[in-house]
């Protein structure tokens, strides 16, 4: 069970299911029935799940040469890899898809694809083993997610929903350009361009603040519609926090500092979106 759990990278699923929950809620307009809710919250998810595993699938050489993920399944045998897994990849993808159809409409489905496609093929097969840009262009996964979910309640998403969808584009690099400080050797090692095996700790560090600024200034942005001060309370908390780590990470650019970052990357999101969801729940 703990294989099955790392395979599908439910971790990230779950962020990236309540990033389209976030999107649905913040969506001007009548909102689908409860169930109909849950099973496009739960096809994203699965539909994210699909994708982890097939960021395993196609990278299990790299895997092996990384000390964070050379105990995942498929590296160490605890899975077989074989083709039998694209099937189930790919099965439950189309079901995720379909389910969103059904729960919602052909919109949604086509965004729940598009988040699933641009990690599992833009960025692990096209992407991540030739360019830095990797992760930039991998942000728009969870982008898909909020439009996936605001979909469900409009055709056209409203500036709340485009506005989140554009936080979750720009939390991503900075969110993984924390984590690659923290683990350079390991993907020095495996040979993938991430920007701090490309330009060195100090550089990319500097990136990090640069564009975690750019985030959280973004994250201000749905205040100036319809959401809240518990919105902007959130916002600004988590936006505080991440900066103030980001900031040491510049001032001393290494292991510690970046997983602090990385973290505070976490809790900057978390707050984003439960703020979004909590201001329209308590002050709508």
């Amino acid at each position: 069970m703990r294989s099955v759990l790392n395979l599908f990278k439910l971790r990230i699923g779950v962020a990236i299911a309540f990033a389209a929950a976030a999107g649905l809620v913040v969506e001007h307009g009548a909102a689908p029935a409860p169930l109909a809710t849950a099973v496009l919250v739960l096809a994203v998810l699965v539909a994210s799940a699909a994708a982890g595993a097939f960021n395993q699938y196609v990278e299990r050489d790299l895997d092996a040469r990384m000390g964070r993920t050379r105990n995942r399944p498929f590296v160490t045998g605890a899975l077989r890899h074989g083709p039998a897994w694209l099937w189930l990849i790919g099965a439950m993808l189309a079901a995720s898809v379909l389910a969103a159809a059904v729960a919602a409409n052909p919109l949604a489905a086509l965004y729940v694809f598009l988040g699933a496609f641009t990690y599992g093929v833009v960025y692990t097969v096209w992407l991540k083993r030739r360019t830095w840009w990797n992760i930039v262009v991998g942000g728009l996964a969870g982008s898909f997610a909020v439009l996936a979910g605001a979909a469900a309640v409009s055709p056209a998403p409203g500036p709340e929903a485009l506005a989140l969808a554009v936080v979750l584009f720009l939390w991503t690099p900075p969110h993984f350009w924390s984590l690659a400080i923290a683990c350079r050797e390991d993907y020095a090692a495996a040979k993938v361009p991430m920007l701090p095996v490309v330009v060195g700790d100090a550089r990319a560090a500097r990136a990090i603040f640069a564009s975690a600024t750019l985030l959280v200034a973004a994250s201000f942005v749905p205040a100036a519609f319809s959401l809240g001060w518990i919105y902007l309370a959130c916002a600004a908390a988590g936006g505080f926090v991440f900066l103030w780590r980001c900031r040491n990470l510049v001032r001393r650019p290494g292991r510690d500092t970046a997983r602090a970052a990385f973290l505070a990357s976490l809790a900057q999101l978390g707050a984003v979106l439960a703020g979004a969801m909590l201001d329209v729940a308590l002050l709508a």
